[in-house]
């Protein structure tokens, strides 16, 4: 990840860091996913919130 990361980017990678520090190995592994498909997208902007 760059310094210059997205917010999308960062919310993901503060979610994966909060999951590993309970050990949900299954959460952080998504978020990892998550991160990974969102920057091979061009970083676009997240999704509203419902």
């Amino acid at each position: 990840m760059t310094a210059t990361a997205c917010a999308r980017c960062r919310e993901l990678t503060d979610e994966e860091r909060e999951a590993r520090a309970v050990r949900d190995q299954s959460r952080a592994a998504d978020c990892r996913v998550l991160r990974r498909r969102h920057e091979e997208a061009g970083h676009p902007p997240a999704p509203p919130a419902s």
